[in-house]
């Protein structure tokens, strides 16, 4: 178990420790810039600050300069008379264009501005904010329905740098993408052109991705009719707003050439090497005790190289050696050299470094803290780290062994027995030094071991509507798993407030004691933004925790990351507690990039991955799971006179060679964490013309009936009904077969069933009420 404690509150405070690229704070002393070239290479690039210029004129349908400097009309030059309307929290920068806020910031264009057009291209400069939140739109072209969906409409966004035209929602979308996001603290040169079916994407005059086979064009969105036209602001309702500045925002009633739209934000190698280098930051270097992240390169493709003029104390690759305790501080000079084709330039920058301090102060820093949770209601086995803040060790000493061991294994008193109240000591040490803190912990009894006469159903009901990606509760009728009832009004019981601010996948997981529930699940909102690459190679690499102790009451959600950085997505989030290891097993998929493709750009498939956690806070690094060399996604599984039992979904495409793909493998081992399971079946679910099942299936959810030797499999028919259930008296034999008789709620997707007690079952039934 490797603990990932919190940021050291004194290093928080004192040290200012770990700046990032994009620190708001600024770097300390001044920047100095020592030029490599001479001086037309330099104006060339500060030429890069303003619009672009020579660019065609000829058919210009609206051409927003956006340089003025006040004002809430925005002046149209295309000479059509297209005058805009600025919103919300923008700021005119003259030159610089228009600042917009991200809150309620945008530019109002004209209504019906793509009406009778068969081609178009539309075509701006923007530098998109580093904090700019997802989803959200660059510009958008098109109607909002009065669900506040988009209903008809073409855009951009920087989010897998992508555009897509539509006749009603994201459903519909015919989508261009370069496949990775647009950077950001930049100015880019964005622009679009469709003409004959056929979709270019442009990046700084460059064409960076192309789509055949469009099949709608402009003119078609609304029948010409656009009431929802906006620079910064999407046409769904409830995205982001862009955060950020634009400026020569352009629509023409044509596509134009190549050549054209190279004219209209070609940058040289010059102008890359001058934005690398103005985009280059290193936060506030006043006072560096942890290594530097030093970029090997910019977002205009420069190449970075580094050079200390002290490598003992800050390396050539950001490592920092603070001067031994004692000793004086340290001032080093860092020079980033950006180099694109012929150009280079320069820059230095000035990093002070504080000498060490003493093995005294790191021992109470790493004591203090030290943390057990939940320790005046102790209920399963605690996390006690072995390793310290700045290299400490730390050993632990239980007054109640018996109770509380030294590692954290936990045995409660009995049912019916008193709490028991105990001390827990530890001792952090460092060479000669030690220091030590006790923690006063009250052990909980066991639990009343109740039967099990009723299930809950957690789920999200899909990305349809802006609430579908959040969590649902059903109850069962009693001891009937395959009859339900919608609880809460058929509303969220459960909403995310962190991430993407939407959960699918909820998982609800019992500990072992029978008292504490856990319920995890996916960071992931594609309402308004249907971009599946986009989630798998940008996507959170967190999951959403809440816990309980009564399956009504929950705590404040956690967002926890336990994804590496190689990570592009954390997929269906599921635990099982593993009696021999005393923790539970957390895996989900990812889609794992490799070191040197930091921007996940090229090709990878979906993976099961897994950490070990005991109390849903601390993890251990993330391993391999599953990796049959393509995508698999969405492991559950169930136990059985000791055998595991693991239903994974095939995400491989269905071709005529993979006939069971888009469907349900199942395998078993006798040990959890095996690395080599053996096969049972696969194409669970599957329709053909002697069973009944699904077209499709996902996100699988299997429990064991309460009441008899069954076991039921919900199976998603994704695209399709949502779950199903599927049946099964013999897991061995990986033949399931549907439910002939259900009622599930009207819209469940990718969730858990959890078999509760008839006091759980009445408790859940009436306070979220039945719909």
């Amino acid at each position: 178990m490797v603990p990932r404690p919190e940021d050291d509150p004194w290093s928080a405070q004192m040290d200012q420790s770990k700046p990032t690229a994009h620190d708001p704070r600024r770097r300390h002393l001044a920047r100095t810039l020592t030029a490599l070239a001479s001086l037309p290479l330099i104006l060339a690039g500060l030429a890069t600050t303003a619009p672009a210029q020579g660019a065609s004129d000829t058919g210009l349908v609206v051409h927003y300069p956006l340089d003025q400097t006040g004002g809430t009309t925005v002046v149209d030059q295309s000479g059509t008379g297209h005058d805009a309307t600025v919103v919300g929290d923008t700021t005119w920068l003259g030159g610089e264009g228009l600042s917009l806020g991200g809150t309620d910031g945008y530019v109002k264009l004209p209504n019906d501005v793509m009406a009778g057009l068969t081609s178009i291209t539309v075509s701006l400069e923007v530098k998109i904010a580093a904090d700019q939140a997802t989803p959200y739109f660059i510009w958008g072209l098109g109607n909002t329905g009065s669900n506040g969906s988009g209903n008809g409409y073409l855009f951009t966004t920087g989010n897998a740098y992508r555009t897509s035209i539509a006749t009603g929602n994201w459903s519909t979308e015919q989508t261009v993408t370069a496949g990775r996001n647009l950077a950001r603290d930049t100015w880019k040169t964005i622009s679009y052109t469709l003409a004959d079916g056929t979709a270019v994407l442009y990046e700084d005059g460059v064409e960076v991705a192309r789509r055949t086979g469009v099949t709608i064009t402009p003119g078609q969105i609304g029948n010409g009719v656009t009431t929802a036209n906006y620079l910064g602001r999407s046409v769904y309702s409830a995205d982001r707003h862009l955060k950020g500045q634009v400026r020569d925002f352009r629509i023409y009633d044509h596509a134009l050439t190549a050549a054209e739209v190279h004219d209209l934000g070609y940058v040289t190698d010059e102008q890359r090497v001058e934005r690398d280098l103005a985009w280059l930051e290193l936060g506030d270097t006043s006072r560096v005790v942890s290594d530097l992240s030093l970029p090997g390169g910019g977002p205009n493709g420069s190449t970075f190289s580094w050079a200390s003029s002290d490598p003992a104390v800050v390396s050539a690759t950001g490592d920092v050696t603070r001067p031994p305790y004692g000793s004086p501080d340290a001032t080093v000079t860092l020079t980033a050299t950006a180099t694109h084709g012929s150009a280079s330039r320069s820059e230095e920058f000035t990093v002070d470094v504080p000498a060490d301090i003493s093995d005294a102060e790191k021992v109470t820093r790493a004591t203090a803290a030290l943390r057990v949770w939940d320790a005046d209601e102790i209920r399963g086995n605690i996390t006690l780290p072995t390793q310290g803040l700045h290299g400490t060790t730390v050993r632990w000493a239980s007054s109640e062994p018996e109770v509380v061991t030294p590692t954290g294994e936990v045995h409660r008193p009995a049912y019916g027995k008193n709490a028991v109240r105990l001390a827990l000591n530890a001792t952090v040490s460092l060479g000669k030094v030690k220091e030590k803190r006790q923690f006063r912990l009250t052990v909980l009894p066991l639990p009343k071991q109740e039967p099990l006469e009723g299930y809950t159903f957690a789920y999200f009901t899909g990305e349809g509507t802006a609430d579908g990606e959040q969590v649902y509760l059903a109850a069962s009728r009693g001891n009937d798993p395959l009859h339900w009832d919608e609880l809460n009004g058929g509303q969220p019981v459960l909403r995310s407030q962190y991430g993407d601010k939407g959960v699918r996948d909820p998982f609800i997981i019992r500990s072992p004691e029978g008292d504490k529930f856990y319920l995890i699940a996916t960071d992931l909102k594609i309402y308004g933004n249907g971009n599946w690459d986009a989630a798998q190679r940008s996507g959170s690499r967190y999951i959403e925790i809440w816990e309980s102790t009564d399956l009504v009451n929950w705590s404040e959600q956690r967002h926890v990351r336990v994804s590496s950085p190689q990570a592009g997505n954390t997929w269906a989030p599921e635990a099982y507690y593993d009696e021999g290891i005393g923790s539970y097993v957390v895996f989900w998929a990812s889609k794992l990039y490799d070191e040197s493709d930091p921007e996940h750009a090229g090709n990878t498939h979906n993976r099961m991955v897994y950490v070990t956690t005991r109390d849903f806070r601390s993890f251990s690094e993330p391993k391999v799971w599953i990796d049959p060399g393509y995508s698999v996604i969405d492991s559950t599984v169930v136990e059985h006179a000791g055998t595991y039992y693991r239903f994974t979904k095939d995400e491989r495409n269905n071709t005529s060679t993979t006939p069971c793909s888009k469907f349900i493998v199942e395998e078993k081992a006798t040990s959890l964490l095996d690395l080599d399971w053996s096969f049972v079946a696969e194409c669970i679910g599957k329709a053909t013309a002697e069973n009944p099942g699904v077209d499709r299936g996902e996100g699988p959810t299997i429990f064991k009936s309460n009441t008899e030797d069954k076991w039921y499999l919900f199976i998603d028919e994704f695209g399709g009904r949502g779950y199903v259930p599927f049946e099964t008296t013999d897991l061995d034999s990986g033949s399931f077969s549907i439910s002939s008789d259900y009622l599930l709620p009207s819209r469940p997707r990718h969730g858990t069933v959890l078999p509760v007690t008839k006091a759980e079952l009445d408790r859940i039934r009436t306070v979220y009420r039945v719909s």
